[in-house]
């Protein structure tokens, strides 16, 4: 039996119906995935309407340089996950695990900048808490907005550490020729998944980091 063939669970007929049965799965999770998402942008945006003065004066001490930085980094993920995806199809073993592995290392850049702008705000004290520091009168204000800050983009970069392991197991499997042209369905839907994860960041930095720009 082919090695592709070996990789058919028994409950489908053939690897096409196991691949579309695969990708159906991963758009309803991602579906799941927005509409939590969503409830959390619902919130914010709320927040802001009643509060814009104090969210615009709070996005001010964001770097929209680190947030710029990492938008372009989650970019190329992107462009480096697609051209994995494509190798996975045309049966390239060493190009996809090259392009597999430039997609871990762009992810974790992300996590490093992120982990770099945490720490500033920890020695800031502008973390929610006890030791928050803001000067009055949007002191309020500017706490609503970390709290928002830190679950939106701590969610997002929770996703991102996930997104880096299926990645590396990915990367594993391939270095070892498990995935041929006939058979490449968990490259695939990483791949949505890794693009769901892109976009939400896509939506995050004009939201957090622009918003004080005109005012």
């Amino acid at each position: 039996m082919s090695q592709a063939h070996s990789a058919l669970a028994e409950q489908f007929r053939d690897l096409e119906q196991q691949r579309e049965a695969s990708s159906l799965g991963m758009w309803v999770f991602l579906v799941t995935e927005i509409m939590f998402f969503g409830g959390l942008f619902m919130v914010y945006t709320v927040a802001r309407a009643m509060h814009p003065a104090g969210f615009a004066q709070a996005s001010r001490h964001l770097d929209v340089t680190l947030g710029g930085t990492n938008t372009a980094v989650l970019i190329c993920s992107s462009l480096t996950m697609a051209l994995a995806v494509y190798a996975s199809q045309v049966g390239r073993r060493r190009m996809l695990a090259g392009f597999l592995a430039l997609t871990i290392a762009l992810g974790c850049v992300f996590l490093v900048i992120k982990a770099i702008e945490y720490a500033d705000k920890f020695h800031h004290h502008l973390v929610p808490g006890s030791a928050f520091s803001f000067a009055a009168p949007e002191a309020r204000p500017a706490e609503l907005f970390f709290s928002l800050y830190f679950a939106m983009t701590g969610l997002h970069a929770l996703h991102m550490i996930i997104g880096v392991g299926v990645v590396a197991v990915l990367l594993v499997k391939a270095w070892r020729g498990r995935y041929t042209i006939e058979y490449h369905t968990p490259v695939e839907i990483s791949g949505l998944y890794w693009h769901f994860v892109d976009i939400i960041w896509i939506f995050l930095f004009p939201l957090l980091y622009l918003i004080g720009l005109k005012r």
